[in-house]
């Protein structure tokens, strides 16, 4: 359910170039800012026909950008009809509204822009609350064209609005009522998550969580281990809400995979808290896979934005060094092991695909892969097994003959090393995680230290 008529919104985009903040920065990355700017305009169809950076030596409080530079933009999107403007930053609502005067166009920051894809993209109904909340309280004080989105006759939420459209303040008392509405009901929905969350810690499969820059590549490595048919598309935010399979790891053990949104690079505040939900599964991951797109150039500030959007939602990344203990900067986090795919190796030159594989093969988390044609997937899931496994300790378990129901227990959740059965008993060694050890004692069972 797409808008046909933002196939045909002309579009120009304004990347500012704050001097203060941005002396340094490379002209590749700042180039490579505008590409994804593109990229997500391009992922909801927008007709984008010109994109440039403009130097800011200070943002104005009335427009962001200098006086010169707004009237040579108005005079320049009038000779092409630009119907919307993107300003590849956070505006505020007074800035928007005096941009859209003087240009004569509707203006939205980068926010609105990635929770217009948002609402596209998301598909289940939690998802689609989420991101109505976040647009709600995004939208509270600015002015949009249209309340179409309350009435969710299509997908996204129509707050780029067409040409004869007027503006209207919304009602702030109907935003008030829909906002408290919205988030009682995400309060069941969350409930009911929980339920199903605590229902699969029973399984309980270990769950492998898939996280990466927006296009890394994590739907097609989903799909290629999973055999699945989870929509991988070369575009922006393609996934949205997590997609959950179950797995086979070459030992033999089940676990869940979960594949989530893709990161971008300042990820506007309200959407972190919005999707806090929405990457849950990544909150219960015993393992992160981080898949990088290993051919792109920014690959290393990709890694780092990820790293950053992990940290606001509470998590600290514990990249794995043989012998070693992880560095713990902040131990109030929670901690996960993480283990980098760098993808698309298919992609680099003889030269560069050998330098990666050599630098990957002195590390233990990093798997060169290419999950377009399947190479390195193998060793990426012996990994996740070799890191599970770790978590695993050699237990010597003792339980009578005739319960079946725990042995069949023990050769599902652990990996028997050995077995002796005498009359009474079935004498085992076992591999088991902290967590099953547990289970086990709630079972009556004890176990003791291998010899």
């Amino acid at each position: 359910m797409h808008h046909t008529k933002q196939s045909a919104t002309v579009t120009v985009i304004i990347h500012p170039l704050l001097k203060a903040r941005d002396g340094e920065a490379s002209d590749y990355r700042e180039r490579a800012r505008l590409e994804e700017a593109r990229g997500l305009a391009a992922a909801i169809n927008l007709d984008v026909r010109h994109a440039e950076s403009v130097n800011v030596t200070k943002a104005r409080p009335s427009t962001f950008l200098g006086q010169g530079t707004v009237e040579r933009l108005a005079d320049f999107m009038e000779e092409i009809g630009a119907e919307l403007v993107i300003m590849d930053a956070h505006i505020s609502p007074g800035q928007q509204r005096n941009l859209e005067r003087a240009w004569n166009a509707k203006v939205i920051d980068r926010t609105g822009l990635i929770l217009e894809i948002f609402g596209e993209r998301a598909q289940t109904r939690e998802g689609q609350m989420q991101v109505e909340l976040a647009h709600l309280n995004y939208q509270k004080s600015r002015l949009v064209r249209s309340w179409t989105h309350l009435e969710r006759q299509r997908g996204g939420f129509g707050f780029l609005g067409g040409p004869g459209e007027t503006q209207i303040e919304i009602d702030r008392r109907l935003i008030g009522e829909r906002i408290t509405k919205l988030k009682k009901e995400l309060g069941t929905v969350t409930r009911t998550r929980g339920l199903h969350r605590r229902a699969r810690q029973k399984v309980p499969y270990p769950i492998i969580a898939l996280v990466g820059y927006t296009n890394a590549g994590k739907s097609t490595l989903f799909n290629t281990v999973t055999q699945s048919t989870v929509v991988a598309m070369d575009q922006l935010f393609a996934t949205l809400d997590p997609t959950m399979r179950q797995l086979r790891l070459p030992s033999g053990r089940t676990v869940i995979l979960s594949d989530t949104v893709g990161f971008v690079s300042d990820l506007p505040h309200e959407l972190v808290a919005a999707f806090r939900a929405t990457l849950e599964e990544v909150l219960e991951a015993d393992v992160i896979v981080h898949v990088r797109d290993i051919a792109h150039p920014e690959t290393e500030e990709q890694k780092q934005d990820v790293e950053d959007v992990l940290l606001q939602l509470g998590i600290e990344v514990d990249h794995i060094i043989p012998g070693e203990s992880p560095v713990h900067h902040h131990p109030e986090l929670s901690h996960r092991p993480v283990i980098e795919a760098l993808n698309k190796i298919d992609l680099l030159d003889e030269a560069t695909c050998s330098a990666v594989k050599a630098g990957a093969e002195r590390r233990a988390d990093q798997m060169p892969i290419s999950a377009l044609i399947g190479e390195g997937t193998s060793e990426l899931l012996a990994a996740i097994d070799a890191e599970l496994a770790r978590k695993r300790s050699a237990l010597g378990v003792s339980i009578p003959s005739d319960d079946g129901e725990t042995l069949a227990w023990l050769y599902r959740r652990g990996e028997v090393l050995s077995r002796s059965d005498n009359e009474t008993n079935i004498d085992l060694t076992v591999l088991l995680d902290t967590a099953d050890v547990a289970r086990l004692q709630k079972r009556g069972i004890s176990a003791r230290a291998a010899e």
